[in-house]
């Protein structure tokens, strides 16, 4: 069994054990408000590195505290302030924020005066425990919250989105706090601006399109959303732990590019990162408000039960598949196929009240002339997926102030569990491509496409890639086919020489042919230590 392979079951079952602890902890939750002081003393180990706080002490709750603050003129606050005075919403009973860039990017305490604080003890600060990305301790409560901040050194620079999205156990403590109704905004910080570099889209967090400063707006959206809920469908949410699919789920539904159930089933609700200047505060807050347990939808959860996607794939023989979690799965294209194949099950999504369901398959980003879906059975519980290369392409940015496009070499799909009132957050599949490679195809003797040709050399062509996912090297591989069909080896030419070297695919010995030299970072280069 792999070593990532192992990763995952332990961190399944650190999941399963800590959605009982969570829930556990939950049964007497008072209402609180002010700070509430979290200590060492607190925390409860429940794997290595992640903790629970079944200690935390949370302050006595003030009803005389306004749910919205006198001077708060955000959007949605009027509308809030009018269902706060019908006595049937949750208000922030039983939800905590969690700011983890110390005071950077500040939801301010006097916007929501009964919003209940977390603070870090000086042990806790001085370990690190309050700051970046969100997963190494879990609340017994609802919380949200933000870091506004980045990676900016370093050999591989990147949002904290994209480090998660590249750095195992991230992917699945992602996933666990996403299903246990924690919910976090990051600012995409030049990974989303030119250029797609998320080599996955996932809805495991909010990721605001800019960077300090950009996920206030998204903070307040999802303060006011969590406060509108009635009283009986916050603690059913909280109970089912689908408090971040369900805001989730009406943030998209109520975008400004989103007006009909065919908007919210396409890539317009569903890019890798939000504009500010697309929610709709008001109505977010007015769907939240007439919410019903009874219509509450699913938390999609998906399994690959087939696939040609493999754990050694490309000269460098890496691995393909980069995210096997519930609702996120992701693979990255290393295999020289013109087409590749997923078979992928919904099967483990059940109701939380007991509806039937059905399920949408759609293609959010991606060429629909390379991509083929087949939903099966009545319910559409399975689909076969077929996807063609994609050569990166460019599409306009919606509701951009001035004509602008961003480039994408990624291929989404969304899975919505539809109960008859709602469709669901979407579950993803994304398939993320080598942009930085030049590939062409051809036609094969049996009218097969197949590949003709790679230029590997990055480097050379200034060509920018994820150096902890992807590599470069000097030369570009052109196919030799035996008349048969099958691959015999590449004619390789150097890009320093004019000098053309056979390379045979397949080493008469297990001996590796290729390794990754790591030590002219940031650029990885592959080199051929075949004879």
């Amino acid at each position: 069994m792999s070593d990532r392979l192992c990763q995952k079951m332990h961190m399944r079952i650190f999941i399963n054990v800590l959605c009982c602890t969570l829930c556990f902890g939950l049964l007497n939750l008072p209402a609180r408000a002010g700070d509430a002081l979290l200590t060492k003393d607190d925390l409860v180990q429940v794997q290595p590195g992640i903790w629970a706080a079944m200690g935390l002490k949370l302050p006595e709750a003030n009803p005389g505290l306004p749910i919205v603050g006198a001077n708060n003129t955000q959007n949605g606050a009027k509308l809030l302030r009018v269902v706060s005075g019908q006595n049937t919403i949750n208000g922030f009973r039983g939800v905590l924020y969690d700011n983890r860039d110390r005071g950077h990017s500040l939801l301010e305490p006097e916007l929501y005066p009964s919003l209940t604080h977390i603070k870090y003890s000086s042990d806790l600060v001085a370990n690190k425990l309050d700051f970046g990305l969100a997963g190494q301790i879990f609340f017994p409560a609802v919380v949200f919250g933000n870091s506004s901040t980045a990676m900016k050194g370093g050999p591989a620079p990147r949002s904290l989105p994209r480090l998660a999205m590249t750095n195992a156990p991230w992917d699945s403590i992602s996933s666990a706090l996403y299903a246990n109704n924690h919910i976090y905004v990051y600012p995409e910080h030049r990974d989303h601006d030119a250029e797609d570099r998320f080599p996955a889209n996932w809805p495991y967090m909010i990721i605001s399109q800019g960077s300090s400063g950009s996920d206030r707006l998204f903070l307040n959206a999802i303060a006011m959303t969590l406060a509108a809920l009635p009283q009986d469908t916050f603690e059913f949410l909280r109970e089912q732990r689908l408090v971040a699919p369900t805001v989730q789920m009406i943030l998209r539904r109520n975008l400004k590019t989103v007006s009909t159930r065919a908007d919210y089933l396409s890539g317009l609700a569903h890019p890798s990162a939000f504009d500010g200047r697309l929610i709709r505060v008001g109505r977010m807050v007015e769907m939240a408000s007439k919410l019903r347990p009874e219509d509450i939808p699913p938390l999609v959860q998906l399994r690959v039960i087939e696939g040609d996607f493999a754990e050694a794939a490309g000269l460098a023989n890496l691995n393909e598949r980069l995210i096997d979690t519930p609702s996120a799965i992701g693979r990255l294209w290393r295999d020289f196929a013109w087409e590749r194949e997923l078979v992928v099950s919904a099967e483990d999504t059940s109701a939380p009240n007991d509806q039937p369901l059905t399920f949408e398959w759609r293609l959010l980003n991606g060429d629909p002339q390379r991509v083929t879906i087949k939903p099966q059975g009545i319910d559409r519980r399975i689909a076969r997926i077929r996807i063609a290369w994609h050569d990166p392409w460019t599409a306009p940015i919606p509701q951009s102030k001035k004509p602008a496009e961003r480039r994408y070499s990624r291929v989404d799909i969304g899975v919505f569990a539809s109960n008859g009132v709602h469709d669901s957050a979407p579950a993803m599949i994304s398939i993320d491509f080598p942009e930085h490679q030049v590939r062409q195809y051809e036609i094969g003797p049996y009218g097969e496409k197949r590949l003709h040709s790679i230029d590997y050399n990055a480097s050379g062509r200034d060509a920018y890639f994820d150096p902890l996912l992807f590599w470069s090297a000097g030369w570009t591989d052109t196919a030799r086919y035996h008349k048969n069909g099958t691959l015999t080896g590449w004619d390789r030419q150097h890009s320093d020489d004019v000098s053309v070297d056979f390379v045979p695919a397949e080493p008469e010995s297990q001996t590796p042919r290729y390794e990754i030299d790591r030590s002219n970072a940031p650029v990885p280069i592959l080199r051929y230590t075949g004879e």
